[in-house]
């Protein structure tokens, strides 16, 4: 742990970022000490990518300082090479090195001046640098041949070895298995002792109690606080992170009564999983409304997309309606009744340049396939029928949906769907970015959709959003399951400390 009087490497004082209709950052105050692992936190939309942005040179703050240790005066970041210049260094989820380099070529890529390399001199120098950082890779490996946890490791070397006083891991643990995280771990506190200054930002709530020092929160742009890990327990970080008061238990109104549904399970996995989920086990009875609920990063959004076939499926039975089936693709998903409404509309749900007639008609023409091609009379009026069903603001049907609201965009992947008739439907952050009046719409819509006899899972980040819509939640904890909810146990409080792992 570090010492009481660790010495300030990095100071920001008053940050501002503003994007046309958005303050990312409003005066955001953020404290960096020589020798400690400092765990950035908060929901999505926190500000925290942005702060890391401003740093390093990424985005040019509005207003505020940033100075650190050994420059004088205010540090002027206005490129990631300065802020590499004056010792600040980050390493990324995506590695960002050149895998089919050797570990050797790729601590120097970028750093050699003259036409001329000593390479048996960096060999040397490269495999000193392992041995001290116990990184268990050889200076002539091809980096490729390395796990990824080790890539990670090499990347983070580099930047050591480029005198970095500030080293930032933004989501470094996100693609690594237990065993590769505490590798990376073990890493992480050596350089801690050495005096480097880390600032690790992660979702992975019992990652950030295993290593860090200290924690700051961010929410809505703000600054929350800051605490030793100590001093600030589990289920009050999530509390912090939401917003939410431990004591404050007001009922939420509902939109609706909610559906537990009938008998009947329409979906069933046993042990389903993908490249990016764990095992899991989930089922659903018709006209039942559940939901994944957990952190970001929890695996929430991983285990809908291992059950729509959106990941690549490594293992699991599955039976819809009481048959056993395969699903490998989104296609085979379709087949089997059901429709999946992805988290990232803008990349994983419209299609900006086409109309929203098009966008409508997508799912059910890709059922039908494209050598059966649905008449113009038809979509018109499929579009038309959606249109007015679910109130989208829109000039036409011929409008490209890229000119639309967020909630109308959401609105139209909802009719996409809708049109289809599934007798599941995976509904991912629906209500995302969208007005009050358009959620309580989606939310009502949702419910009126069960009481048809439709199963629906709802995620949401916003705990009230599920505690509206849902009658059962899964609660999911580093990609694992942790609890199952219902009943009078679906409250705030409960869901937080499920969530945090345990009573407090």
């Amino acid at each position: 742990m570090p010492k009481e009087d660790n010495q300030v490497v990095l100071t920001m004082r008053g940050i501002c970022k503003q994007f046309p209709g958005t303050r990312a950052l409003n005066h955001v105050d953020f404290t960096l000490r020589k020798g400690e692992i400092h765990a950035l936190m908060g929901e999505n939309g926190a500000g925290k990518s942005t702060l890391i942005k401003v740093l390093t040179g990424v985005y040019e703050k509005d207003a505020g300082s940033i100075r650190i240790e050994g420059v004088t005066g205010e540090a002027k970041i206005h490129s990631p090479q300065d802020a590499q210049n004056i010792g600040i260094s980050t390493v990324y989820q995506e590695i960002t090195l050149c895998p089919n380099l050797t570990v050797a070529e790729n601590m120097f890529i970028g750093r050699t001046r003259s036409a001329f390399v000593n390479w048996q001199a960096r060999n040397k120098r490269t495999t000193e640098i392992l041995e001290s950082l116990n990184i268990p890779a050889r200076a002539k490996q091809e980096l490729s041949r390395c796990s990824l946890a080790v890539q990670q490791m090499v990347a983070i070397a580099r930047a050591v070895d480029m005198q970095c006083k500030v080293l930032i891991l933004d989501e470094p643990t996100s693609s690594l298995d237990e065993k590769e995280v505490e590798m990376l771990f073990g890493l992480m506190r050596d350089l801690r002792d050495k005096g480097v200054a880390i600032v690790f930002v992660t979702h992975f709530l019992e990652q950030v109690y295993a290593v860090s020092d200290r924690i700051t929160v961010l929410r809505n742009g703000e600054l929350v606080g800051e605490w030793p890990v100590a001093e600030l327990p589990q289920v009050q970080l999530v509390a912090t992170m939401m917003g939410k008061s431990l004591n404050d238990l007001e009922s939420l109104e509902l939109v609706g009564q909610k559906s537990v549904g009938s008998e009947e399970v329409v979906y069933e996995a046993e042990n389903l999983s993908s490249t990016e989920s764990k095992p899991f086990d989930f089922s659903i009875r018709r006209g039942e409304v559940n939901g994944f609920t957990g952190l970001l990063g929890s695996g929430r959004s991983e285990s809908v997309r291992a059950i729509f076939g959106a990941d690549q499926v490594t293992g699991g039975r599955v039976r819809v309606k009481g048959k056993n089936v395969q699903i490998a693709t989104p296609h085979d998903a379709m087949k089997n009744g059901i429709g999946y409404l992805a988290e990232d509309r803008k990349r994983d749900g419209i299609i900006a340049d086409l109309s929203v007639r098009e966008n409508i008609i997508l799912a059910l023409q890709v059922l039908k396939g494209f050598f059966h091609p649905m008449k113009r009379e038809e979509m018109e009026a499929f579009a038309d029928e959606y249109i007015k069903a679910l109130q989208i603001k829109t000039a036409s049907q011929d409008t490209p949906i890229g000119s639309l609201s967020g909630g109308n965009q959401q609105k139209v992947i909802l009719a996409r769907w809708l049109l289809t008739h599934p007798d599941y439907l995976i509904l991912d952050e629906p209500t995302r970015g969208i007005d009050v009046g358009t959620k309580l719409e989606i939310q009502r819509l949702v419910l009126k959709l069960a009481e048809e006899g439709m199963s629906v899972t709802f995620i949401s980040s916003e705990i009230e959003e599920m505690l509206r819509t849902c009658s059962r939640l899964i609660v999911m904890r580093d990609r694992n399951i942790v609890g199952e909810l219902t009943g009078d146990q679906l409250t705030q409080s409960q869901v937080m400390q499920t969530i945090a792992g345990g009573k407090q």
